[in-house]
């Protein structure tokens, strides 16, 4: 991406301003007294310590991600592009596509990354607060469990996972990047998407052009000419492409809406080209591009809500300003080219997407810091402090809907459909995870990530004062 968001002067507060507005942990001295056992040694974040703001900017992001994530989960490969493969209420299908193109694809997951990038600081700042000297060490277990995680969830679950990559990517690159300058961080975040973007732009370029050469030698092919032997391998390069093509929409029909054991088929011969191979082909420009961006927002009080009023406006106007218009015409444009995977128009596809997942953040931190809605925001909160937990349980939820093996709605479902299915999911991620934090810490998977991480079980049901916290 080669546009940034633009950043207000604002956005250098004072340490004052942003100690008030973190509020929980980083406004408070560390109580050496109640600290004692642990003051050489990390630890979990506490009730008081957790920052309000960023909980809800995460659990937004997070269920966000489900307005793209769901096609994926709900049918072919080509869906999650096309929404005119399935069904007949083209008007219908194109506005739900259109919507979600323009205002989110690509956003929650650029700001759900942001967010990972910002814990990156939020974990090692705190450890570093209270004096630990093994914060390199539980930086180590904590993203090596995390890839764990993602393979178990890529395996046996479902081949989008992400966790896989934040923890490859924070094992590779974060850790050596948490005491950056806020402004530093926000150029290098910038100037790596930069790298990404143009790896994108060469593919796509490359693609195109073979796309033109096979179609001129059909053409030539069906006039009945002659053709050149350059022409001839343009031709059978092109028809092995649409080949290949075909062979993975059969591939990914069969095994989708087969038995369990299908679908570990298919996981298993897509891993090594999905978790290896198109991460090193510049596939980490994207995260790592995005995390150094939330690490820099994060030092600069933008996540915390510690910068004014203005600027938060000034934000979410400049940056819808540059991404509407960007994203709009890279709809048009693939609808116009009948969602073809080669076309110019994906050229566009970063240009927008930083600027609108900042403003979409700039959105959420304003709600918070005006104090509106505070009976969403709660409970958007209690989803951001439970994420892995309602990651996986979506991934598990709409695999079982949509599967073979669970209740077979695989490629049944119009486009526009699909969000009704994303409604009820995020109804159930808004009632059960205040509902869980009632009576615990963490959330499930939380728990064992932390347990495994500090390599010893944490304290999961929840003291009465911590309750007292949760409840103010």
């Amino acid at each position: 991406m080669q546009e940034s968001a633009a950043i207000p002067s604002q956005f250098q507060a004072s340490s004052a301003v942003a100690a008030e507005q973190l509020g929980h942990a980083m406004a408070r001295p560390i109580d050496i007294a109640t600290d004692t056992d642990v003051s050489y040694s990390a630890r979990p974040v506490t009730q008081r310590e957790r920052i309000f703001t960023v909980d809800v900017v995460r659990g937004f992001a997070l269920m966000g991600i489900l307005v793209m994530n769901i096609a994926a989960f709900s049918g072919p490969l080509e869906m999650y592009i096309n929404p005119l493969m399935v069904g007949n209420h083209r008007t219908f299908n194109l506005i739900a596509w259109s919507i979600r193109w323009i205002l989110f694809e690509g956003k929650m997951r650029a700001a759900f990354s942001m967010l990972f990038g910002a814990g990156v600081v939020l974990l090692t700042e705190r450890a570093e607060l209270r004096g630990s000297r093994n914060v390199a060490d539980v930086f180590l277990r904590r993203n090596m469990w995390l890839m764990l995680f993602g393979i178990i969830h890529f395996y046996f679950v479902w081949i989008g996972d992400i966790l896989f990559f934040y923890g490859l990517t924070a094992l590779l690159f974060l850790y050596p990047c948490r005491k950056v300058r806020s402004r530093n961080l926000l150029i290098a975040g910038v100037l790596v998407l930069a790298i990404g973007m143009g790896s994108d732009a060469f593919q796509s370029v490359n693609s195109i052009r073979e796309r033109n050469r096979g179609l001129e030698a059909q053409a030539l092919s069906n006039a009945g000419k002659k053709l050149t032997q350059s022409q001839q391998d343009d031709l059978k390069k092109w028809n092995e492409t649409l080949e290949k093509r075909k062979k993975e929409h059969d591939s990914d029909l069969k095994a989708m809406r087969g038995s369990y054991l299908d679908a570990l088929k298919y996981h298993g011969e897509w891993g090594p080209r999905i978790q290896a191979t198109s991460y090193y082909m510049f596939g980490f420009a994207d995260l790592l591009g995005m995390m150094l961006i939330g690490m820099g927002l994060y030092r600069a009080g933008f996540l915390t809500g510690a910068l004014s009023y203005r600027a938060y406006g000034w934000t979410i106007a400049i940056g819808y300003l540059l991404s509407l218009p960007i994203n709009g015409i890279q709809t048009w444009g693939l609808i116009r080219d009948n969602f073809q995977p080669e076309s110019a128009w994906w050229v566009l596809y970063q240009m927008g997407r930083l600027t609108g997942a900042v403003a979409n953040i700039a959105v959420v931190v304003l709600v918070v810091k005006a104090g509106l809605a505070p009976w969403l925001t709660k409970r958007v909160a209690a989803v951001g402090q439970t994420a892995i937990s309602n990651y996986l349980f979506t991934s598990i939820s709409c695999t079982l809907l949509f599967n073979g093996f669970g209740f077979g709605l695989y490629g049944k479902l119009e486009y526009y459909q699909l969000y009704a299915v994303v409604a009820c999911v995020w109804a159930l991620n808004l009632i059960i995870s205040p509902l869980w934090l009632r009576r615990f810490r963490f959330g499930p998977m939380e728990w064992v990530w932390r347990s495994l991480t500090y390599w010893k079980p944490q304290p999961m049901r929840r003291c009465v004062d911590e309750e007292q916290v949760l409840a103010a």
